[in-house]
């Protein structure tokens, strides 16, 4: 387990350090099993430190297997607010989990209250899988100001990083469960890949390594992922108990760059390199590794970018989007062969801004070919604003394996038991103003050993 916290006195201060003194301090923590802390089993204290931009990532052990747990912060005199966690359960059980999964939260386009509803599900855990702040400056039509000029250094990423966390409705879903996170593209720059940034910059890697930097800062993860320079290890694997394996991927820092100069493409032959990889081969060998190994009733794949096959163009010609798996056709066929191997495989996706379900074939260009997995992909916290009520029938006719589609903001919640998978596809009818009500726009359940998504 991972507590975070950081300090700031001044969190939108122009040079990103959150206006604190250029001192340590030590940062008391607390963890109990009642929110009053009667009963505190866990006690000790961190170093929070100027170059780290007083954040605090306290790693926990020695905690009962699949227990909750509340959390603080105390220092010089100052009390944090209390945080919700729980436990993973031991190995050998297979109690039922309750997950909610988002992406894509602009600050500028809209409020957070996606973010309030899905911790109002009480989930047991919660996973971010990408764009989880924009490196956009404001824009006119934002409803919202976005602090600071496009984040480009330290200073500009840490500042909008902070920004983000003064928002309550976040506040409240990282104080409700345990996160599990993931970075796509937009916490760096648009559809960056490996080290080719979106258009020529002889300073990208100054900028990616300011980046990372600044999301190790923010986010709740091991002191293993701190980054190195312009490196940082993000994939990782994560158990629960034996009812769910989840290999959190990283779909940009090892990729080739976009074929046919990214967008959507019609007869782009460069997808089909079979040496093109959206991977990279050390994060494919560790991947294949973990689905050969895993003993999990539900195999799940946290990732950023659409998997399944998804034909843009109407008509008889093909236009996929370069930026996801389409562009990397081979390594997609790779994946989506092992994920037949496990017993149960499931794709959760983010980044298109709209809700989809699908079906995932073993032969992506046979829609009636055997099923090996469901991709289940979270709309945006918001982006893109409100969204509307099209029903993208185009796009679904053209692709018979995906079942649904929905272009407004929200998430997913899911509950995993060891007979089914359930998806909830969460919807907030608009997200220019505050508080819109939260409601189901759709639910499936896919049983144990049928890869197919059965209306709920």
């Amino acid at each position: 387990m991972v507590l975070w916290t950081r300090l700031a006195l001044d969190p939108l201060a122009d040079t990103g350090l959150g206006g604190m003194p250029g001192r340590r301090y030590e940062v008391q923590w607390q963890v109990a099993k009642d929110e009053r802390f009667r009963r505190v089993v866990r006690a000790g204290s961190a170093t929070a430190d100027p170059r780290g931009a007083h954040s605090v990532h306290v790693e926990v052990g020695g905690l009962r297997a699949g227990t909750e747990y509340f959390y603080r912060f105390r220092v010089q005199g100052h009390l944090s607010p209390v945080g919700r966690t729980t436990t993973t359960p031991a190995r050998g059980l297979s109690q039922g989990l309750t997950m909610c999964f988002a992406s894509c939260a602009h600050f500028g386009e809209g409020f957070f209250t996606a973010y309030r509803r899905l911790a109002q599900d009480q989930p047991d855990l919660v996973l971010h899988l990408g764009d989880y702040q924009y490196e956009y400056a404001a824009k006119a039509a934002d409803v919202r100001t976005v602090v600071g000029p496009e984040t480009r250094t330290l200073a500009g990423y840490r500042q909008r990083h902070a920004q983000y966390k003064t928002d309550p409705d976040l506040q409240l879903a990282h104080a409700t469960a345990p996160w599990l996170v993931v970075w796509d593209d937009h916490e760096t720059e648009n559809n960056w890949a490996d080290d080719v940034p979106e258009a020529p910059d002889p300073a990208f890697l100054d900028r990616r390594a300011a980046a990372f930097q600044a999301y190790y800062e923010n986010m709740p993860l091991r002191r293993s992922a701190r980054p190195q320079g312009i490196d940082m290890r993000l994939y990782r694997r994560f158990n629960w108990g034996d009812l769910a394996t989840f290999h959190m991927l990283d779909t940009r820092q090892y990729r080739d760059d976009q074929a046919c100069g990214d967008g959507t493409k019609i007869d782009c032959a460069d997808r089909l390199d079979p040496s093109r990889t959206i991977l990279g081969d050390q994060q494919e060998a560790w991947l294949l590794d973990g689905f050969r190994r895993s003993r999990a009733r539900w195999d799940v794949l946290g990732q950023q970018v659409f998997f399944a096959q998804r034909d843009l163009t109407a008509g008889p010609q093909q236009g996929f989007s370069m930026d996801g798996w389409d562009g990397y056709r081979a390594n997609r066929d790779r994946i989506a062969a092992a994920l037949g191997q496990v017993r149960n495989g499931v794709v959760l996706t983010g980044d298109v801004h709209r809700h989809w379900a699908g079906e995932i074939k073993e032969n992506a260009d046979r829609p009636d070919s055997r099923g090996v997995g469901v991709e289940l992909v979270a709309t945006s916290v918001t982006s893109s604003g409100d969204g509307n009520e099209g029903t993208n029938s185009t796009q679904l006719a053209e692709n018979p394996h995906l079942k649904f589609y929905k272009n407004r903001r929200g998430y997913v919640r899911t509950t995993f038991t060891a007979g089914e998978l359930r998806s909830d596809f969460r919807i907030l009818p608009y997200v220019r103003t505050p508080d819109a009500p939260v409601s189901t726009a759709a639910s499936f359940v896919t049983p144990d050993r049928d890869p197919s998504l059965h209306p709920a």
